[in-house]
């Protein structure tokens, strides 16, 4: 197992090397000059020239590309242009809200989309199929800002059970934390649920048809023992993979979410990191999602193996 993760993990070397690539040139794409905003009103040619020989504007690309590569791989993210205060730093106070809220989420989608998706498999061509299925396609329909604006008016406006927006960090008050993330986080799940309904449904449909289910049945096993404990554990190998990419999805920050609730997480940092050109912030961000896509990968990966003996003989 040991030999598999360092080979997973020298495939992923070169992947993160692909990426800070792309996301170094395509933030150089991004329209307007961060050096004429931080000069200020005035523009003064002299100030200019300092800050574009500060920040190594004028040398060429790949000098730029280097200078920020060598400084992440020491732990220096650089700086923001708009506030100077160390990217690495932002990041920090960033990523434990972004994590809260995809942990959160997760919980609502894995608590509503696999015992749905288990259901309509079950009850295969019923109305609770059918049911499920309404369901799961609503959960992908409806926009997620309509979905948090509309929660935001009838439970906090109207009944005034939560707060409307804002953040409280967990270790500093976990109730009032909770409180400020249920709704966003329910936003989320919700959408991620009806994904995992459809795709756990799909699984189950394709196990339950197998002559070793069958044979289970045979033997007098009960409806219950024949789904949970020979069913689904082999169904729950594709759901894994796409728990642990949905997941990783979330680490990059739920953009809208974010900006409706007021929650100062990746998605809001990196919308604000754009408007404000500050390109730093913006490639320290992607780069940490990049690496959170990974990291999730390669947990699927060793999950995939601890659950099904067949690949681990592959080893």
């Amino acid at each position: 197992m040991l030999a598999f993760i360092v080979r997973r993990l020298l495939v992923a070397l070169p992947t993160l090397l692909i990426v800070s690539i792309l996301v170094f040139l395509l933030q150089k794409l991004l329209p307007g000059d961060p050096v004429l905003a931080l000069a200020g009103e005035e523009r003064d040619p002299a100030t200019i020239a300092f800050l574009r020989e500060q920040y190594h504007l004028n040398d060429p690309w790949v000098m730029q590309y280097w200078y920020w590569i060598s400084g992440i791989v020491q732990g220096d993210f650089g700086a923001s242009l708009r506030t100077n205060q160390p990217v690495a730093q932002l990041i920090a106070q960033k990523l434990p809200v972004t994590i809260q809220l995809a942990i959160m989420s997760m919980i609502f989608a894995l608590a509503i989309g696999i015992p749905a998706g288990i259901l309509a498999a079950v009850r295969k061509n019923t109305w609770i199929d059918w049911l499920a299925n309404i369901v799961a396609l609503s959960g992908l329909s409806i926009p997620n800002f309509w979905l948090g604006i509309m929660l935001i008016l009838f439970v906090s406006v109207r009944l005034g059970w939560l707060p409307a927006s804002g953040y409280e960090p967990f270790f500093s008050d976990p109730a009032r934390s909770i409180q400020t993330m249920l709704m966003p986080s329910f936003v989320l799940g919700t959408g991620l649920a009806a994904t995992l309904m459809r795709h756990t449904r799909s699984a189950m449909l394709g196990v339950l048809s197998q002559d070793y289910i069958r044979t289970a049945r045979a033997k007098g096993l009960s409806p219950r023992e024949v789904v949970m404990s020979h069913s689904f554990r082999n169904a729950l190998l594709p759901v894994i993979t796409l728990t642990a990419l949905l997941f990783g999805e979330l680490l990059a920050g739920a953009v809208l979410t974010e900006q409706i609730f007021t929650i100062p997480g990746f998605g809001k940092l990196i919308v604000d990191s754009v408007f404000n050109r500050d390109y730093a912030v913006v490639q320290g961000v992607v780069l940490c999602t990049a690496v959170g896509f990974l990291a999730m990968n390669l947990i699927a990966d060793v999950l995939y193996m601890l659950m099904n003996p067949r690949l681990r003989s592959t080893l």
